[in-house]
């Protein structure tokens, strides 16, 4: 039975790491819903990526799909940038959104 929050916070989840733990988040995310989902700094590591020394699984892409579900049906996502992830601020400022809108 799926729990309903009215925020979910996640943090330092390091997507793109070999000890990344996206199997327990992926499931933590299907049984769990909320209407603000904050990801809150280094979601992906762009550090191991540009030191090639990353590992992208398909349980990684599954939690980003999870997250773009969760999106589409009414979700806000919310992502800050952390230091592993700053590629991403550019973005930020212009509307980086997840899912339809």
């Amino acid at each position: 039975m799926k729990k309903t929050y009215r925020t979910i916070c996640i943090s330092d989840v390091h997507l793109g790491t070999r000890d990344c733990k996206a199997e327990q988040l992926n499931n933590f995310l299907k049984n769990n819903t909320c209407e603000t989902l904050y990801m809150v700094g280094d979601i992906i590591d762009a550090w191991r990526i540009q030191q090639n020394k990353w590992r992208w699984k398909q349980s990684h892409t599954n939690v980003v799909r999870r997250i773009l579900g969760h999106a589409k049906h009414g979700t806000r996502v919310v992502y800050i940038a952390g230091n592993h992830d700053e590629f991403l601020r550019p973005l930020i400022p212009y509307g980086l959104g997840f899912g339809m809108g």
